[in-house]
């Protein structure tokens, strides 16, 4: 239902306003008028006709005039338009208005002199002498057109002065990057609105194109001299504008222009460009995916659209920072219903309250406060919303934190997991997705071991034979995540420093949160049963490089402004993460950056057995236990036993101390 208009003040105003445009081209329409009439008495023969004769035959086509100009005008629309935004689409509505009524009042005269009713002036011709009146048609509308054209002009003309005078000291001298049509279209957005960057000067490495001019901006220099442009133009911000350029090149200029001090704006890539948004409403500040050094990874639907129309999707931990980006791609292709599963209320609140304000209230999405531990629980959620499509992104993943309590690692990630297959299957769910991690190959701490078993656990449904289709999707560091190195590095730069980095050799792979997600969602196109798919990621980023990028990005210098030292690498933790594309096995799919690897054959009765087993110990808490059972299930897991029993000594000399007491 839609809701009823209100008549607010604002709205009042609005149309005040609209009625005194049509007033005044109406205005400006018998104006005209009237001036072709005198004008085109110059076409006359000397029969002794006097201007006053014209002008007051000339009179009662007034009426004709407003009646035709105005529906010509209401028809176009002419008066709806906001001419300080005007495009040149806007000026052809004058130009199709004023020809449209003076075709019309052409006709209708003609017709009024068949019929030899002229000379009684009721309807009011131009004159009443034939000879005259072809000159005065074409007249009349020359004269609309260019009138009211040249009254739209001068107002933009005059409102731009005045917002230049009002603004003086406001605007912010502004130097873009980039001469080609991203700039353009930037100028022409800026030119025709309120807004506070000042076009001062272009930059472009086009050799072609320095010195040329473009909106009246000239191209100054390349991006070598960009220090040199900002200082002898005197620039306060810069404005980043190839969204198509990537990699090494795009960073090192960011890293100059910020080099500059200037307040620096960018374009996002171009896969992330909304269209029918204007180009200057997207630029952003520098974020994080514009450290990584290397060029996005972009992906096509590849079919996903297909697998997710009209279906149920559950996401299980939907307000993380994977999940929620996973509801919001997921809703771009129009699922029958969202189900979000989450233990923490407040960012499945978050990002309910996001997706209601993007597709509005009645938006077919349910949040549900639960922990996939509970089996009971979540096989009433199965019985209610019988989901079709489960994208499973509820785990612990803080590496050093699940160091200390293997026991709960095990009982959220590998039993929440176990729970969910379960009842997957149960209920005839058509695809599983669960997200799994690169920690998971070759594991050297729990957090890696634990979703090391969770694929086991998929490939172990896929074996026995399941409808469900399971698959797992295994990807590196995600910047910008809840457990990412940037929130922290952030706060330690916030905080006057240090920022603290375990290795300065350590390197890892990194992807974007909506990389990461497109992964995961063209995975699912591929996924048949049991499949371990990899994301060929790239070259590995240096964790300090990152922590230096970072902090130039807040306007400060690395060891000058802001410290960074090393702290020696944490329990479990690894120098270099292994290379994904290295597992034994791995086969392309139809996307060149996603592997599949080779399935393993379990010992389902054992594995059962083991996993058992392993629910028994949980219950006791017993973290020597529990570590030593997870080997069991997992064979390639290292674990640092040394960091284990310094916790538990560590437990164990707290205790004593209490009870001495």
């Amino acid at each position: 239902m839609k809701r009823p208009k209100l008549k607010t003040k604002s709205f009042t105003i609005r149309t005040l306003r609209e009625w005194g445009i049509l007033a005044v081209d109406l205005i400006t329409a018998i104006i005209c008028y009237m001036a072709a009439v005198v004008f085109s008495q110059a076409y006359l023969p000397q029969q002794g006709i006097n201007i006053q004769t014209i002008l007051k035959n000339a009179f009662w086509g007034i009426p004709v005039i407003i009646a035709l100009f105005a529906i010509t005008f209401i028809a176009f629309r002419v008066f709806k338009v906001v001419w300080r935004y005007a495009r040149g689409k806007d000026y052809l509505r004058i130009v199709g208005s004023c020809v449209t009524a003076t075709v019309a009042f052409a006709i209708l005269d003609q017709v009024c002199k068949f019929i030899d009713i002229t000379s009684t002036h009721q309807v009011g011709t131009i004159v009443t002498f034939k000879q005259i009146i072809y000159p005065a048609y074409v007249m009349l509308g020359m004269f609309s057109t260019s009138s009211i054209i040249l009254i739209r002009i001068l107002y933009e003309f005059v409102y731009a002065r005045q917002r230049d005078k009002l603004d003086v000291g406001k605007r912010k001298r502004t130097m873009i990057i980039g001469a080609g049509y991203t700039a353009s279209v930037i100028l022409e957005e800026i030119s025709r609105q309120d807004s506070i960057y000042e076009p001062i000067c272009l930059i472009d490495d086009d050799p072609d194109k320095l010195g040329r001019i473009i909106n009246e901006i000239e191209v100054v220099g390349n991006t070598k001299e960009l220090a040199i442009c900002v200082q002898k133009y005197t620039i306060d911000t810069i404005i980043f504008a190839i969204p198509s350029l990537g990699g090494d090149v795009r960073q090192q200029i960011l890293k100059d222009c910020y080099a500059t001090k200037c307040n620096v704006k960018v374009l996002p890539y171009m896969s992330e460009m909304i269209e029918n948004v204007n180009i200057t409403k997207q630029m952003r500040d520098i974020n994080i995916g514009d450290l990584l050094g290397r060029a996005q990874i972009t992906f096509d639907d590849m079919g996903v659209a297909s697998y997710i129309y009209d279906k149920i999707v559950m996401i299980t931990g939907g307000g993380g920072s994977i999940g929620s980006e996973l509801c919001r791609q997921i809703a771009k292709y129009k699922p029958r219903r969202i189900v979000i599963v989450d233990i923490y209320e407040n960012s499945a609140y978050n990002i309910q309250q996001e997706l209601l304000r993007a597709y509005g209230a009645d938006y077919d999405l349910h949040v549900e406060i639960v922990s996939i531990t509970d089996y009971d629980k979540m096989d009433e959620l199965f019985l209610e919303f019988r989901p079709q499509i489960i994208f499973h992104a509820a785990a612990h993943k803080h590496v050093p934190l699940m160091e200390t309590v293997p026991e709960e690692a095990v009982k959220n990630n590998v039993f929440g997991t176990y729970n969910l297959v379960k009842l997957a299957d149960k209920h005839n769910v058509q695809k599983f997705i669960m997200i799994s991690t690169d920690k998971a190959v070759n594991p050297t701490n729990v957090m890696g071991a634990t979703k090391r078993c969770c694929e086991e656990i998929v490939q172990m449904m896929a074996q026995k034979g399941s409808k469900t289709e399971f698959a797992a999707v295994r990807f590196g560091n995600v910047l910008g995540s809840n457990g990412s190195v940037i929130p922290l590095f952030m706060k330690q730069i916030e905080n006057g420093g240090p920022v603290t980095v375990t290795h300065p050799d350590i390197i890892r792979y990194f992807m974007t949160i909506p990389e990461a997600v497109s992964l995961v969602l063209q995975a699912g196109t591929f996924a048949h049963g049991g499949e371990i798919f990899v994301l060929d990621m790239g070259q590995q980023v240096k964790i300090v490089t990152l922590a230096e990028n970072l902090i130039t990005l807040m306007g400060l210098r690395p060891y000058i402004d802001i410290d960074i030292v090393f702290t020696g690498l944490r329990p479990g933790e690894k120098l270099f993460e292994e290379l994904l594309m290295s597992e034994e096995g791995l086969k392309k799919t139809a996307n060149e950056k996603i592997f599949v690897g080779q399935q393993m054959t379990l010992d389902v009765d054992k594995f059962t057995e083991e996993l058992e087993k392993m629910r028994s110990i949980c219950v006791t808490n017993d973290k020597r236990a529990v570590v030593e059972q997870l080997k069991t299930l997992v064979p390639t897991f290292k674990h640092d036993a040394e960091y284990l029993e310094k916790i538990l000594d560590q437990a164990k000399t707290y205790k004593e101390e209490l009870l001495s007491k």
